[in-house]
């Protein structure tokens, strides 16, 4: 894939998460999906996502940069969100929260194959911090 054809492709699987169109996800997704190292699989990848709508309800990824160089993509996500209870162990419990997360992704056969996603955790605590009653 040329750089163009894999930055469309990437939004394409942005636009499936968001439309939680989980019947295609497979169309974006490699059978042997790793996720920071570990394998877990289509189906555990669609089962994390799945977890994280039913914890985040009103959950929307946002492309905020992305970098193409095939067969990678590297993106900045961004997140304005009102978990229902925790979120990364911390207690957001309905609050709206806002943060980002870095992520790089390898592509075999046009689908993802490797995931690496590190959250800024630190910007939802400083948000917590924020909204403590005094």
């Amino acid at each position: 894939m040329t750089q163009d054809q894999l930055a469309d492709r990437y939004r394409g699987y942005i636009g499936c998460l968001n439309g939680q169109d989980w019947d295609n996800l497979g169309n974006f997704v490699h059978e042997h999906v790793r996720y920071n190292g570990e394998h877990i699989g289509l189906s555990g990848y669609h089962a994390m996502l799945e977890g994280d709508f039913r914890a985040i309800p009103d959950l929307f990824f946002d492309i905020q940069l992305l970098i193409c160089e095939p067969p990678r993509v590297a993106s900045r996500l961004q997140f304005n969100c009102t978990p229902k209870g925790e979120l990364f162990g911390l207690p957001v419990n309905g609050r709206k929260v806002q943060f980002a997360e870095n992520v790089f992704y390898e592509f075999l056969d046009e689908k993802i194959e490797n995931v690496w996603s590190v959250i800024d955790k630190a910007a939802i605590e400083a948000q917590l911090r924020i909204m403590r009653p005094v």
